[in-house]
């Protein structure tokens, strides 16, 4: 088969209505590598690169609930900033890739998202790129 592992997909086609940042940035534990004292962050199996989760609202009228998306940064990365009284933050995904499985406790077809960078709408300067980056172009 052509198609294995995660495939790229455009941000506009996953979220044609925009996507909202829900809460901050998380590292990803390693589940198998950690323990109950000792927490080790995941790292991507394909670029290496730490993974870190945002939690994300569709802006779908269509869509139920939450979900996250998974980021491959080196470190963690900065979300664009939150218009003035909005609560949610506007963003969108760079690289964006998609892998579809089965969820074992509902027997459905799920998808788990995963990009190299987040930004806001169209590109605001500064946002989602990782702080050594941002400090780097503060100076």
């Amino acid at each position: 088969m052509a198609v294995q592992g995660p495939f790229k997909v455009a941000f506009g086609d996953v979220f044609p209505f925009g996507a909202f940042i829900k809460g901050g940035v998380e590292a990803v534990r390693d589940f198998d590598r950690s323990t109950k004292e000792n927490f080790v962050q995941g790292r991507d199996k394909d670029t290496g690169e730490l993974v870190w989760s945002v939690e994300v609202l569709d802006a779908d009228p269509d869509s139920k609930g939450t979900f996250k998306v998974k980021l491959m940064a080196p470190v963690q990365p900065i979300p664009p900033e939150a218009p003035n009284g909005f609560p949610f933050i506007p963003v969108e995904f760079d690289d964006l890739r998609v892998t579809p499985y089965v969820n074992s406790q509902t027997n459905r077809l799920a998808y788990s998202l995963k990009a190299s960078a987040m930004r806001g709408p169209g590109g605001a300067k500064g946002a989602g790129r990782p702080a050594a980056t941002a400090a780097k172009d503060a100076a």
